[in-house]
């Protein structure tokens, strides 16, 4: 989804504060809209190499939207803690406006650890909140400290070779965040030989990348060998998770945060206009006074007005008189929920290597050095990157992941380039935006359409 870092360490503080002194008005929130069948959106395993994990690990994911005849394939990649889900409704508006174009949404090999067993009991609340899932205990968790950018590139290349059905379909490589990152990465990448970029027809880079797509930000990265090296033996030590979204405030383990997120959009789905079940369970920082539907508490978690960083939250809208939710911004609550629910897939990654973190950081430079080989990187093949580039940037940057998109370009053999800006969204408005307000599909779509 985005780039949860630890430098966000004031954010449970920011979006405490805003929930504190948040105040009701406006109107009833519109009913709920009806979600598009799922049946022919099949969510298809693929087996990739031996990552050392517990029986079942070793697999990925795709979750296809569309046409499976289509002559192209738009695969999607998530950013961190981001899942398949992400893209369901992006892909749903992509295909209905291009046809001969199938979109695959990637979960990597990590997703395999989460329990979603209790989306099927007749109490998801009691289930994870409770205690009675099967949380991955990081001291059995070794095997992840080896789970980094090289392994994330060979599963990927599992997805895309299926995709392009041994060269009879053209593939597009895209992503999210740190998702742009990999597939930026996954075309400069040397496979044996082959440059990754070989496998693809464009690239496709949605608020993020490489070169500094994340600086304006303020998140411009460490990556002395020094610093490389300190967060390599943090890892060694037992370290294993990126526990980054432990900021949010709702919990302390990996997966808290993502728990809380999936049951306020399971909720919030079944039955937006009822109480909210969550509410009483919030940490005191975050429960408001007020009584809260499901709707709204979904939107208290994920709306930019309640104080939460833009690479977190969406314009979606506020409260009403009646403690119901209304919509006055471009991602409608119920976009959010649809997404959010799940069960399988969903929008959120419980388990973030470490060691990922560690390697995307460093391919910023998207160069071969001295510390990205120390790492295993191969990426050898950036100049010679020649398929055409889409890069779109929100608010959340401040215009920076457009600007290394230019630099990606002048630096490299790419025949043609579309550069998009929507200052009104904020980081995750282009997954959940309303089909009609969406600009990231509506370019991303007269891109694409190009390529077919």
């Amino acid at each position: 989804m985005t780039r949860f870092v630890t430098r966000r360490a004031v954010l449970g503080g920011m979006a405490a504060g805003a929930v504190a002194g948040a105040g009701l008005g406006g109107n009833a929130w519109a009913a709920k809209g009806t979600s598009a069948s799922t049946a022919a959106e099949p969510y298809v395993a693929f087996p990739v190499g031996a990552g050392g994990g517990p029986a079942g690990s070793d697999r990925v994911h795709a979750l296809q939207i569309g046409d499976p005849a289509a002559g192209t394939v738009l695969v999607l990649v998530p950013g961190q803690f981001g899942a398949a889900n992400d893209f369901r409704l992006l892909a749903r508006d992509l295909v209905a406006a291009v046809p001969g174009v199938q979109v695959w949404a990637v979960d990597r090999r990590e997703e395999n650890l989460a329990d979603r067993a209790g989306f099927a009991t007749a109490d998801p609340l009691a289930y994870y909140l409770d205690g009675h899932y099967h949380s991955q205990d990081p001291a059995a968790s070794g095997f992840m400290a080896d789970w980094g950018l090289p392994q994330t590139l060979s599963d990927l290349r599992t997805v895309v070779e299926a995709a392009s059905c041994c060269g009879r379909r053209k593939v597009i490589l895209g992503g999210h965040s740190w998702g742009a990152t990999t597939a930026a990465v996954y075309a400069a990448w040397d496979f044996d030989g082959r440059p990754g970029h070989r496998d693809l027809a464009g690239l496709a880079l949605i608020d993020g990348g490489v070169l500094g797509a994340f600086n304006g930000g303020g998140e411009a990265p460490d990556n002395s060998a020094e610093k490389v090296r300190q967060r390599l033996d943090a890892i060694s030590g037992g370290a294993v998770f990126d526990m980054s979204l432990a900021a949010v405030g709702v919990g302390t383990r990996s997966e808290s945060t993502q728990i809380w997120y999936q049951l306020a959009g399971w909720y919030a789905h079944l039955d937006p206009h009822g109480t909210s079940v969550l509410q009483p369970r919030l940490p005191d920082a975050l429960r408001p006074a007020n009584t809260l539907t499901n709707a709204a508490l979904l939107g208290l978690l994920v709306d930019q007005s309640f104080g939460w960083p833009n690479d977190i939250s969406v314009h979606s809208g506020t409260f009403s008189a009646t403690g119901d939710w209304t919509d006055t911004g471009i991602t409608p609550i119920s976009r959010v929920a649809t997404a959010y629910a799940g069960p399988e897939p969903t929008v959120w990654q419980w388990y973030w290597p470490a060691r990922l973190s560690v390697d995307l950081d460093a391919a910023d430079v998207f160069a071969d050095t001295d510390v990205t080989r120390s790492l295993g990187l191969r990426i050898q093949h950036a100049t010679g990157i020649d398929v055409p580039l889409f890069a779109f940037q929100t608010s959340a940057y401040q215009g920076t992941a457009v600007t290394a998109a230019q630099k990606l370009a002048s630096a490299s053999r790419v025949p043609f380039t579309s550069f998009q800006t929507d200052t009104t969204m904020n980081h995750l408005d282009p997954l959940f935006a309303a089909t009609a307000k969406n600009t990231a599909t509506q370019s991303l779509a007269t891109f694409v359409r190009r390529l077919v």
